[in-house]
């Protein structure tokens, strides 16, 4: 399915998923838009008028400065995606976050099954302030708009990479579950990456690269659940749960099945 669109969530909890995992940007009227760039990318998008966005002008889209009313006139879904070939062929839009959670209570009432966790990933950066996104207190709290409207707080995990994101979050809203994302590249120490972030997250989420037999006693002796991203070989998947982490994160959740 498209990333980050209601056709992908729906179909992830038919699978059986526990947790939806998506990406939030913010549009230029204040709207929590889901996107994985803060831009439309070439690889996925097309204009409203059928267009397929080029390399050169994905970045000039920026969705901080659009207006939601003209982010929703661009399709996602009917792209062939060069890195994933399988994917459906349909029209979509990038959606709000609140038509998301409707949709997904909706879905679960119609049936009968329990509402999943939404792990939702703040696309933030130093270098993009201003530019791509507002100030990480902004962020937070426009996001936080939704969810307490939405009364879903109890739902949401919300992960970021940019520390300044979940340390704001943890003073202002100490209720809300936090995940510490952590790149591939990123070889310092877990103590010391928790010392700089200033707190113990709910969740450990490095790039699945760099989890050890070590790594996964650390995080249980915090009371640290442990869960790499994006895992999609069956084997690592196995290998992993066989170590014995909380979840993955993965693009593909029918893989899941598999697993002994």
């Amino acid at each position: 399915m498209p990333e980050n669109t209601l056709p992908a969530m729906l179909k992830a909890m038919q699978l059986g998923v526990h947790t939806l995992e998506m990406d939030v940007v913010i549009s230029k009227d204040g709207k929590m838009v889901l996107s994985h760039e803060p831009f439309f990318n070439h690889e996925i998008s097309t204009t409203p008028e059928g267009k397929s966005v080029s390399i050169e002008e994905e970045k000039l889209l920026n969705l901080y400065q659009m207006n939601y009313s003209e982010i929703s006139r661009f399709d996602v879904g009917m792209a062939t995606h060069p890195r994933f070939p399988q994917q459906a062929k349909m029209q979509v839009s990038k959606p709000l976050l609140a038509d998301i959670i409707d949709s997904v209570r909706a879905d679960c009432e119609r049936n009968s099954r329990p509402i999943p966790f939404f792990n939702i990933e703040t696309k933030s950066d130093p270098a993009g302030d201003g530019i791509y996104h507002p100030l990480p207190e902004e962020f937070v709290d426009r996001l936080m708009e939704v969810i307490n409207q939405k009364q879903f707080g109890s739902q949401v995990i919300i992960q970021s990479f940019d520390p300044r994101t979940l340390q704001y979050l943890h003073q202002k809203f100490p209720e809300i579950k936090t995940a510490l994302l952590i790149e591939d590249h990123d070889k310092r120490p877990l103590a010391l990456q928790l010392q700089q972030l200033g707190f113990i997250p709910t969740i450990y989420s490095p790039a699945h690269q760099l989890v050890t037999p070590l790594l996964v006693k650390q995080c249980k002796d915090m009371g640290m659940g442990l869960i790499p991203w994006t895992v999609n070989d069956i084997a690592k998947m196995q290998q992993l749960k066989d170590l014995g982490v909380t979840g993955v994160i993965s693009d593909y959740p029918n893989l899941f099945a598999q697993l002994k």
